[in-house]
């Protein structure tokens, strides 16, 4: 656990299976409606799709896990999160998997291909009460350390090309854009431009 300076009582820390629920409230946030669209198609009778998500989120493996995420909390309460990891070297198998994507996913999986051994920054967000108040530099700056035990040399992210707010929060700390795929329209998302790749050297 990390204290920090300059926000009251902020802590940030690695994510435990208590704290599932609200990362996947966060993953929501930060995949604008895809992650929620998704969940809700697994959602069994009587479940929500946060029922679904928090459920993948307290899983011991896979990528949403919360053991790949890291949390700001600030008295007691969960105010953004950074979830993150390795991408692995991509496989002859892996490529072909592709088409059996949904369409409007294909993008996303396309650009972390241009990216293995990279640090990818899979979900990453804030609640709107709390947003400029340096938290999410905190929160970035806590997995570059991750990434450098984890030896990579470089971090990389995406992000709808839009959300101008996200572009300039990654141009300020040092990330650039690497490529970029056209968005297949979609009702899980409000976009129809593309989806940039960015990354910075560590």
């Amino acid at each position: 656990m990390e204290p920090e300076l300059g926000v009251p009582a902020l802590l940030i820390r690695h994510a435990d299976q208590h704290d599932a629920r609200s990362l996947a409230a966060l993953i929501e946030i930060a995949g604008d409606g895809i992650p929620g669209y998704l969940w809700a198609q697994m959602a069994r009778p009587g479940e929500t799709a946060l029922d679904v998500g928090e459920q993948r989120a307290a899983r011991e493996e896979g990528g949403f896990s919360y053991r790949h995420a890291t949390v700001a909390e600030i008295a007691r309460t969960v105010a953004g999160m950074i979830l993150a990891y390795r991408l692995p070297d991509i496989s002859d198998e892996d490529r072909s998997a592709l088409s059996e994507l949904p369409a409007f996913l294909r993008p996303f999986v396309e650009l972390e291909f241009e990216v293995p051994g990279s640090f990818y920054i899979n979900a990453f967000a804030v609640h709107e009460p709390y947003r400029s108040r340096g938290i999410g530099s905190r929160l970035l700056r806590k997995v570059e350390g991750q990434a450098i035990e984890a030896g990579c040399r470089q971090l990389s992210v995406q992000h709808f090309e839009r959300n101008v707010r996200a572009g300039a929060f990654y141009r300020r700390h040092g990330f650039r854009a690497v490529g970029g795929r056209v968005l297949e329209p979609h009702p899980a998302h409000p976009y129809e431009d593309r989806s940039i790749l960015m990354v910075r050297d560590i």
